[in-house]
């Protein structure tokens, strides 16, 4: 039969486990199949999906609907769909078992239909090695493009792990929140809980996130605007555009300014919702700002969400409780119980500093702990107090908000650099008239404080910043970084420079295209590559050019975080050199003024600030006040700008003091814990350097006819050549080159990084075991073990559970070869026959011998495949055994300290309890009804006489 009707049943080839499916509709484009026992669906071209037909013929026994056994007799078509007859009745292929699986390697065998042990131990493998990535606690983490930054990892692995990720991720400017979020997404994403995801945020992020989560973690975002919503109408008015893709980037002003894209977006429902710069959100009790209520309407439509903000309090305790609302409307009800509950956390931060530091706890501190630790009796409250790091642990998690808030501050954490401030004063040009000179600094500040694009032409040859440049240059070997505003600055500071000195210098801003961005990057990141690289803004945003340490503000951005952005591209965690800050300003300058206020007023140049943009709120309209008449030097003009100097001195302190105490202790506490954080870091080194994937994908590549030029140790040149497939995912017509080592990945953001979690090693995988290449062989002995019997069969099995993703069963049971080797008596010979050693003493047979009696090969192979199958489901229970008590272990504590903790911090919800016990249960469940299903079979045979 061919062509497509509702109805029909199908699998997947690519993801098997998903069980057996059902053709819900058909269009000339594209069909659509649910797999109701995974709770999936899938939408696939109609041209080249991935599927096959399920077709059971006269003779095998299937499992119906009801869980009752069928043997087909015979088998008939009517209207596109096939109808099974047996002893008692019809069986519509509707009426199938939802987790039946569809393989017959057997059916190759018998048929001589055999492909060389060396292809079928590379499906093996394939197998064996998928399903311990699929299985490893680190999934989702190692393929990021990722510094192993401890505290991101810890916030990631505790959020993903979560049932219901609602959070809001505030750690300090540069220290990852961006990378963070992209983490959690990466492990939702690959596990398959988050598969629609949506993230919305200021029109000035939209192309920075895009590139980071598609150049960090390979995850290919649709970029939403206007037009792309009208041609999506165009095509089908009645279409919702936001389920036409489930990976989704668009700004809020995109949604705000037009009612249909919010109510669009709104009516889709989201696995996961993220909202960056979520500080913007305005709030008051009774006037909520539409950007509020937009993000409210789309938080009440997901399960996960993810705020991303600076210093949660910089805004108030309004605008505090207000995001808090968004995660937990229930919880957070009214901003009055907020408040007083606020003002119990002053005490619990000062004892939880104490345990912190094993200081002596007074007995103040004793009898607070003891009301707080209430169901413990006297013996157990003396035995808590002997382990004050655990006894810390179990407070923090009891009080305030440290669940759902998360921000770690650089004060707190280890590994980041010194920082230098080297303003350098410089003289006006001699050439230059008093009026020359106020008209040009006049129009360069605001340039560089306006938010609207200048068109002014620049030229900055023979300006003393130029000179002082050419010269530090010329007196350094050092990488150097120049950050400006815009891209009309850097390439009249390009053309400057290039005047004054012959100095390799690379150009990066937002015009050039990515890839051109990347190989600049690159260019700069060689050894003898250029010294310098230009940066637009962009520069600031995403990339790391942590092996430079000398940076340049050829101008200063009013904004102290737009600063620390641009200071945080060289001061990263594991960052070894002081960072040099040189800010050449010209004498009585704006440029004067705004380096005294950030490095003098608020020292936002050699430390990190908290609530950078408090400081813009309070001092921005004075700054753009003062700086327009500050180089003309009256005596009154100084006078205010050194009030204000000191003015914001004093701010900084007490806002610094504020923000040190009481809630965002506790929050600090409950952000990172070490010795969790290190156990992360290690698994992941332990992977980078284990080189079973080097060589596993190189036999991938020979196998698939990649040409390969290796480049250096772990670097690789790879070339479409004379492949026996007609695409290999991730390999485009003109070449790539990858990399296994994550030094090299991070230093070369042009090339690809490969690790378990790389689309092209997993599409790779799913290339293999979704075809029947490999899953039949035969071999013969050539040095043939002692008492070995004639004939023996070695029958691959996966054991498979098909469960929805949102379980992750995967942590307990990823799809498990169990191998069995089995002679015609039926005995197990599996652990006197590794496969090792088969592959070593055998060699490939053609199948003209099995052909001359194909009725002892029909009546041979089943009956010793089926032996096989009771020995591998002794194996089976073993295994299940082994996951359900894993499961229980993992999953039972969570339970259970939700429960005692619900009766203490009531920011523990009733359905988060609910859900953790209901998943207990889910996951034992289905782990329970996992299946076998056979995957290759290989029959070895004595050598002919």
């Amino acid at each position: 039969m061919s062509g497509f009707f509702v109805g029909q049943r199908w699998i997947s080839e690519s993801e098997p486990e998903l069980g057996l499916g059902i053709l819900e509709s058909v269009d000339r484009h594209q069909i659509r199949i649910a797999f109701p026992a995974s709770k999936e669906t899938r939408i696939y071209a109609s041209g080249n999906a991935p599927i096959k037909r399920v077709e059971f013929r006269t003779g095998d026994n299937v499992r119906t609907k009801e869980g009752g056994s069928f043997t087909i007799e015979s088998v008939r078509e009517e209207n596109g769909l096939l109808i099974y007859s047996g002893a008692t009745g019809d069986l519509p292929e509707a009426d199938l078992a939802d987790s039946i699986s569809f393989s017959k390697p057997e059916d190759r065998l018998i048929n001589g239909q055999v492909d060389q042990s060396e292809t079928y131990t590379l499906r093996y493998q394939s197998v064996a090695l998928q399903s311990e990535a699929r299985k490893s606690p680190v999934a989702g983490f190692i393929g990021g493009r990722i510094d192993l930054i401890p505290h991101q990892l810890y916030i990631a692995s505790e959020v993903s792990n979560r049932h219901l990720p609602r959070v809001l991720l505030a750690d300090e400017v540069g220290l990852g929140k961006t990378i963070e979020a992209c983490l959690i997404l990466h492990r939702l994403q690959l596990t398959g809980r988050a598969k629609r995801v949506l993230i919305l945020l200021p029109d000035s992020l939209v192309h920075q996130w895009f590139v980071e989560l598609l150049r960090r973690f390979n995850l290919w975002f649709t970029l939403f605007d206007d037009e792309l919503c009208e041609s999506i109408l165009a095509g089908n008015p009645e279409a919702n555009p936001f389920l036409e893709e489930q990976l989704i980037i668009c700004s809020r002003s995109m949604l705000l300014k037009d009612e249909r894209w919010a109510r669009y977006a709104t009516e889709a429902n989201w696995d996961m919702l993220i909202v960056d710069e979520a500080h913007h959100l305005d709030w008051e009790p009774d006037h909520p700002s539409a950007d509020y209520l937009l993000v409210e309407a789309l938080a009440g439509n997901c399960d996960g969400l993810l705020l991303l903000t600076a210093t949660p309090e910089q805004l108030g305790t309004a605008g505090h409780f207000a995001r808090l609302r968004l995660l937990d409307p229930e919880r957070y009800p009214s901003i009055e119980h907020f408040l007083q509950e606020q003002s119990n956390f002053v005490q619990v931060a000062a004892v939880a500093g104490k345990l912190e530091s094993s200081s002596k706890l007074s007995k103040t501190d004793l009898s607070f702990l003891r009301e707080v630790f209430v169901e413990l009796d006297d013996a157990e409250f003396e035995e808590e107090l002997k382990e004050p790091t655990e006894l810390l642990s179990k407070l923090v998690d009891r009080h305030g908000t440290g669940r759902v808030i998360f921000r770690n501050t650089r004060d707190a954490l280890k590994g980041f650099p010194q920082r230098k401030a080297l303003p350098a004063s410089l003289e006006p040009r001699k050439t230059d008239s008093e009026e020359e000179l106020q008209a040009r600094l006049l129009a360069e500040f605001d340039l560089n404080t306006d938010s609207e694009e200048d068109s002014r032409e620049l030229d900055y040859r023979r300006g003393p910043r130029i000179k002082w440049l050419s010269e530090f240059l010329k007196d350094s070997e050092d990488k150097v970084l120049l950050i400006c505003r815009t891209k009309e600055k850097v390439e009249a500071i390009n053309a400057a420079l290039l005047e004054e000195i012959n100095v390799k210098a690379a150009v990066f801003h937002e015009e050039l295209s990515l890839i051109q961005r990347d190989r600049n990057a690159a260019w700069f990141a060689e050894a003898d590559g250029a010294r310098i690289l230009l940066c637009s803004e962009i520069g600031s945003e995403g990339r790391n050019f942590q092996f430079a340490n000398h940076l340049v503000l050829f101008d200063l951005p009013l904004n102290p975080e737009l600063l620390e952005q641009r200071i945080g591209r060289l001061d990263r965690i594991g960052q070894t050199n002081t960072i040099h800050v040189h800010m050449p300003f010209l004498r009585q300058s704006y440029m004067e003024l705004l380096m005294r206020w950030h490095h003098e007023g608020i020292n936002g140049v050699e430390h990190s600030l908290k609530g950078g943009n408090a400081y813009l709120d309070r001092f921005g309209a004075a700054l753009r006040e003062l700086g327009p008449v500050y180089h003309i030097g009256e005596t009154e003009t100084v006078a205010k700008a050194d009030a204000l100097i000191e003015e914001s001195r004093r701010f900084q302190t007490e806002l610094e003091a504020k923000l040190s105490k009481g809630q965002d202790r506790l929050i600090a506490l409950n952000s990172f814990r070490e010795p969790v954080a290190a156990e992360l870091v290690s698994d992941i080194a332990d992977e980078d350097s284990d080189q079973t994937l080097d060589s596993f994908m190189n036999r991938i590549f020979d196998h698939f006819g990649v040409n390969v030029e290796d480049l250096d140790e772990r670097s690789l040149h790879l070339e479409p050549g004379q492949m026996f497939t007609d695409s290999f995912p991730g390999l485009p017509e003109e070449g790539t080159t990858v990399t296994f080592s994550r030094k090299r990945a991070l230093g070369r953001e042009d090339i690809g990084f490969l690790t378990w979690d790389h689309p092209m090693v997993r599409g790779s995988m799913d290339l293999i075991l979704s075809s029947e290449k490999g899953n039949s062989a035969i071999a013969v002995w050539t040095k043939e073990p002692a008492g070995v019997p004639p004939i023996l069969i070695e029958a691959i099995f996966i054991l498979e559970c098909v469960a929805p993703a949102k379980l992750h069963i995967d942590r307990f049971l990823p799809p498990t070869p169990v191998r069995i080797v089995i002679d015609m008596k039926g005995s197990d010979l599996t652990e006197n026959l590794s496969h090792a050693v088969i592959n070593r003493s055998t060699r490939d047979e053609e199948s003209f011998r099995l052909k001359q009696n194909p009725d002892l090969l029909r009546a041979l192979v089943p009956n010793m495949l089926q032996a096989a199958r009771e020995h591998a489901r002794l194996r089976k229970s073993t295994v299940l055994e082994a996951a359900v008590a894993e499961a229980h272990a993992q999953l039972d504590g969570e339970a259970e300290r939700l429960r005692d903790l619900k009766m203490v911090n009531p920011n523990v919800r009733d359905e988060e309890i609910e859900i953790a016990e209901r998943h207990v249960h889910d996951v034992t469940r289905r782990i329970a009804k996992a299946h076998l299903r056979l995957d290759a079979v290989r029959m070895v045979l004595q050598a002919p006489k």
